[in-house]
């Protein structure tokens, strides 16, 4: 099952659990950069600092999930792209609780609410970001 099989509102469990995992991937990838490019002292630095970023990661996924999935059924709006603004936001609050700073957490909110919000809106309407053209 893919994240886009399910209506939004429906079945969270599973859509929190893609995301996360999503989440979590793309968090290990990132840190093994992270940590070829700035090697650490110890290997548990190094563990530390995987299992600090994914970890982190498999949050936001988890929190914007849960969140995308339970504003739709309390607003009883699925298709909103407002929703996905709404969980975006609520995972771009946790960075900013997890960095301890303010600002961080309210350019984390918009950023990424405007992100998924545009991402529903271009899936909804077909948008393409890759392929070939059509003509």
């Amino acid at each position: 099952m893919s994240y886009w099989d399910a209506e939004d509102g429906s079945d969270c469990f599973t859509k929190t659990w893609i995301l996360s995992k999503l989440g979590a991937g793309l968090g290990l990838i990132g840190v093994t950069y992270h940590i070829v490019a700035f090697q650490p002292k110890t290997a548990l630095e190094g563990l530390q600092r995987a299992t600090t970023a994914t970890l982190t990661m498999a949050s936001l996924g988890a929190i914007f999930g849960m969140t995308t999935c339970l504003a739709a059924q309390l607003r009883e709006k699925p298709e909103d792209p407002l929703n996905y603004f709404i969980g975006g936001c609520a995972s771009g609050v946790f960075m900013g609780v997890r960095t301890h700073n303010y600002m961080t957490g309210t350019t984390a909110c918009l950023a990424l609410g405007t992100v998924a919000a545009l991402t529903k809106i271009g899936k909804k309407e077909g948008w393409k970001l890759v392929g070939p053209p059509e003509l």
